[in-house]
């Protein structure tokens, strides 16, 4: 039996720095009130000439170089992503398959919000382990600027920009594959956050209201309560049907939405600090590419070591949510 193993990580993220501070001279807030009920002091921001697919493009060839695997063996793309280089078509991942210059290969984008890593990966270790692919090159990345309304302190305090992308691939060894991965998704939450404009279901009167409806919206209060509640029932589901503790795992990577979200989770698991990463105040909120590029700090920081077990935990728009149960196992020690 083929079995899907968690190989490479690999990030990128723009060089422009927006701080707190900045922020405030845009709208009326501070460094203080942000860092109070967010955790975030600073956030990417993607040149205006730099797309979504250069991000993820970029974040990908790390990966791949890291993967100990050449990229003519890479057989299929897929990229989640709420920030696509086009609406509708073509997909993001094609993009990025050809500044890549992989041909010939499946190619396609995923839609599932701040839960869409772990919604890719769930797709990768599907097709894997069904025996239809070999090698999946999964990527989250969000060029989220172009999609925040910056006179909206409510939302525009919250996301960056940035990408994180990994390999993975067949294995016959069950020790190196991913354990377990949860997703899940309830529509009638969706008006909690959500960019409005941009489909059949949209209709506006007016070019103003179409324009402002193209931006990100959130109703922070309510989503707060339904993330810190959603996450901890998933993660506690998929700790006990797989029989694992919390104290088992090395590191739990959530999603970077909010410091406080993720310390309501972490002490309602009784993690310790060591066990939660935590980028959300360098980084802010990335939505699909912040899993992957918490990964990825804790890879180059030499903290992530290989055989190390990975909890992902994860919560969007949508509103959806998934945790999985990984290992680390690269082929280059």
């Amino acid at each position: 039996m083929a079995y899907a193993a968690f190989r490479s990580i690999g990030a990128y993220t723009p060089s422009k720095i927006l701080s707190n501070s900045e922020l405030s001279q845009m709208v009326d807030t501070s460094d203080e009130w942000i860092t109070k009920r967010t955790g975030i002091k600073e956030r990417r921001i993607a040149a205006d000439d730099e797309f979504t697919s250069d991000m993820g493009a970029k974040a990908a060839q790390k990966a791949i170089d890291r993967s100990g695997i050449d990229k003519s063996e890479i057989d299929m793309v897929v990229c989640a992503t709420i920030s696509p280089d086009y609406f509708c078509m073509p997909s993001t991942a094609t993009i990025i398959s050809t500044k890549l210059g992989l041909g010939n290969v499946t190619a396609f984008d995923i839609s599932a919000a701040c839960t869409g890593f772990v919604y890719v990966l769930s797709i990768a270790k599907a097709f894997i382990e069904s025996g239809m692919k070999k090698n999946v090159l999964i990527i989250g990345a969000e060029k989220l600027s172009a999609i925040t309304d910056y006179s909206d302190r409510g939302t525009c305090i919250l996301f960056g920009d940035g990408a994180g992308a990994a390999i993975i691939s067949a294995t016959d060894n069950k020790e190196e594959a991913i354990i377990d991965v949860h997703t899940g998704a309830d529509g009638q939450f969706a008006d909690l956050l959500m960019t409005p404009n941009g489909g059949s279901g949209s209709m506006h009167d007016s070019l103003d209201q179409e324009a402002a409806s193209c931006f990100m919206q959130m109703k922070g209060n309510e989503t707060f309560k339904v993330a810190v509640k959603t996450l901890t029932k998933d993660v506690v589901d998929i700790l006990n049907d797989n029989g694992i503790e919390a104290s088992d795992i090395k590191h739990f990577v959530p999603h970077q939405a909010n410091l406080r979200i993720i310390k309501a989770v972490g002490d309602a698991l009784k993690l310790d600090d060591k066990q939660v990463v935590i980028t959300v105040e360098k980084y802010g909120n990335t939505s699909g590419a912040s899993i992957p590029m918490a990964i990825n700090d804790i890879y180059e920081n030499k903290t992530l070591k290989a055989g190390e077990l990975m909890l992902l935990d994860a919560f969007g728009g949508g509103l959806t949510w998934g945790s999985a149960l990984v290992p680390f196992s690269p082929l280059k020690k």
